[in-house]
């Protein structure tokens, strides 16, 4: 169970501006972007992250460590998270405490019932709330005495972290149409966490565009040349 875990593996004490110290955080997610953003709100809270970013990553993973808290993210390379979170809640072993993110808050209720404790949407909205998604699953012997002290303001994920992003949505693009769905869903991602509503509006239209024909096509073409605008961008800077 999520409390017996988290007593056995805590070692350092939760205090007041860390409040997530001693817990070790598996993050399952395919962008490097979120993940950097995770990580960051993960090392303010005083917590360790590990990183997983596809499904058989995070199961190899699991076979070996055993952290306190798994995020993870519904839309991965290799299938649904849906799958890996279903498979947690079934474990008859210790298991974390299991949060499903996605940008799409439609999926909260079908994560939940897949065997999720919780749901973070994408871009997380600061520090507090990605503390307190964590905390309110915590025994009362894991959460910090007294008042938390929680900081203001936004993370800032490294500009390099976006680049590889746009650099494996232009592979993933060009490879083959077959791959447009995780395309449109990687990409929508990522323009989210970086506040890119043009990209965004892109990846929808080739959601929206169905699996084959001169619709795909064209919007397959637009997105990717939003992309490289994008990596052109960066590469300037």
């Amino acid at each position: 169970m999520p409390d017996d875990l988290t007593r056995l593996t805590i070692t350092r004490r939760p205090t007041a501006a860390q409040p997530l110290m001693g817990l070790t955080i598996l993050a399952v997610e395919d962008s490097r972007f979120a993940c950097e953003a995770l990580r960051l709100l993960a090392m303010r809270s005083g917590a360790r992250m590990r990183r997983a970013d596809c499904l058989a990553s995070a199961r190899r993973h699991l076979s070996v460590y055993r952290p306190n808290v798994a995020l993870v993210d519904l839309g991965l390379p290799d299938g649904s998270g849906m799958e890996l979170i279903g498979e947690m809640a079934r474990s008859t072993v210790a298991r974390p405490i299991v949060l499903a993110i996605s940008g799409d808050g439609g999926l909260a209720a079908e994560a939940m019932a897949a065997g999720a404790q919780g749901f973070l949407e994408k871009p997380v909205a600061g520090l507090g709330a990605f503390q307190e998604a964590i905390l309110a699953h915590l025994p009362e012997d894991a959460r910090p005495p007294g008042p938390r002290l929680v900081e203001s303001g936004e993370v800032r994920p490294d500009a390099f972290a976006l680049k590889d992003d746009l650099a494996h949505a232009a592979q993933v693009l060009a490879a083959s149409p077959r791959d447009d769905g995780y395309a449109a869903q990687f990409v929508a991602s990522v323009a989210r966490a970086a506040r890119d509503e043009p990209l965004a509006e892109a990846a929808r239209r080739l959601a929206e565009s169905g699996a084959a024909g001169e619709m795909a096509d064209q919007a397959r073409g637009q997105l990717a040349r939003a992309v490289q605008d994008r990596l052109s961008e960066s590469r300037a800077i």
